[in-house]
This record gives C-alpha cells, structure tokens and sequence, in this order.
C-alpha cells in the first residue's frame, strides 16, 4: 500500500530505519493499536503541521519520528520482553543524542494519562517542545469519530474482555473530554467534528439498547 506521508523522508535512513522497527513491533497488537493507527497518527499529524500557523517552529522530522514510536512501550502491552527505550533505540540508528532525547520526551509526554496525571509538567514539556501538541493531537483523534469507535470496541474485547455496554462508558469517561485538551487549533476542529459524530452515535446506542433494556424490565417486573 502507498503510503504518501511516509514518502516525504524516503532518503532519511533514521526515519526508514524507525519506520521498518516499528512495522515489525506493532504487527504483535491487536487491531486497536496496528501499524494502521500508526500510519493514521502520522498522517493527521503532518495534516495538522501543513496547516499550523507556527510552522516555523516546528521540525517535521521530529513530528514524524515521534508519530511513528508513540506507542512503542505502552503500558497497556507491557510485557516481559520490555523494548529498549526510545532513545536508545534511535541511538542504535545513529540518531544525535539530543534528538533521540527530544523525541524521548515528546513520546513519554503524549498519553492522556500522563497529562491528567501532572498537566503542568505536559504544559512545561509543550512549551519546549511545541511538537508534542500535533504529535497528541493526532494521536487523540484516531481515538474519536467513527475509527474511534471501532478501536474503543476493538480494544475492550481483545484486552480487557468487557462487553460493550462497559466500552460505551469510555465515552463519557474520556472520549468526549478530549476536545477540550486539545494543544492545536487545527486539532481542536477535527476533534469539535468527531466528537459530535460520538455524540450521535450515543444517542443511536440508547435507543437500539433500549429494546433490551424494555425486555429486561418487562421480565424482571413480571417476577
């Protein structure tokens, strides 16, 4: 498959390099967090980048690099066989030790946990390294809309085991909040955009399951 926001960095061999690594790593995740995702956050986040207003201040390759490793060592896969660390692995690839530490940074500064967890540190991070808000960005609106959706299910079914009813609550719980956590202006429309379309199709999930629910109380009030 052609995939155009890769071409850009054809001739960079760290970028070739990372790109190969992280194909082959993320080929073991289940279809909530594949190389497809990958190749969706790195594109909405060379979207957002074409679009940004402060595109001098912002490095592209740093974008690309750390779209690509953002989910290399996540937590919710932990495993024995722990990968190395993202700058080390970028150092293996004769990466300049200041940028394997930058795009280290970026990486580890991206989750929503992280950030709910110590927001003024997110914020230091973001105002050193203005990259991590496309690069986040782009990762929380793979998590909304209709691909959102899918991967939400996805998930709960291949990791967790819960059923659907409990991956609906994820919605409210931090889908919908993403929005308002939005680093870019250009991310802050997509996301206006997908998080309405999760908005309706809440309101489809309350009226289809409520058949069920009819049925169930009919059984239990007849008792």
């Amino acid at each position: 498959m052609d995939t155009p926001e890769l071409n850009t960095f054809a001739d960079d061999p760290l970028v070739q390099a990372v790109t190969a690594y992280v194909k082959e790593y993320m080929s073991k995740y289940d279809a909530s967090h594949d190389w497809s995702h990958i190749l969706r956050v790195v594109g909405l986040a060379r979207y957002i980048y074409s679009k940004s207003e402060n595109r001098a201040d912002l490095d592209l390759r740093v974008i690309q690099l750390a779209a690509l490793l953002h989910d290399v060592g996540d937590r919710k896969y932990s495993s024995p066989s722990t990968p190395p660390s993202i700058s080390s692995l970028l150092l293996t690839h004769n990466c300049p030790p200041p940028l394997a530490t930058k795009i280290q940074t970026i990486v580890h500064s991206i989750s929503y946990t992280t950030e709910t967890q110590n927001p003024s540190q997110t914020l230091s991070i973001l105002s050193q390294h203005p990259e991590l808000g496309v690069v986040q960005d782009a990762d929380r609106l793979d998590a909304l809309g209709a691909i959102g959706l899918g991967r939400m299910f996805t998930y709960g079914g291949a990791k967790t085991g819960r059923c659907m009813d409990e991956s609906m609550q994820h919605v409210d719980e931090k889908l919908l909040k993403l929005e308002g956590m939005a680093k870019t202006e250009v991310g802050r429309e997509l996301m206006r955009e997908r998080t309405e379309r999760l908005r309706v199709f809440q309101g489809w999930w309350v009226e289809e399951r409520g058949f069920a629910l009819a049925v169930g109380e009919g059984e239990e009030g007849s008792r």
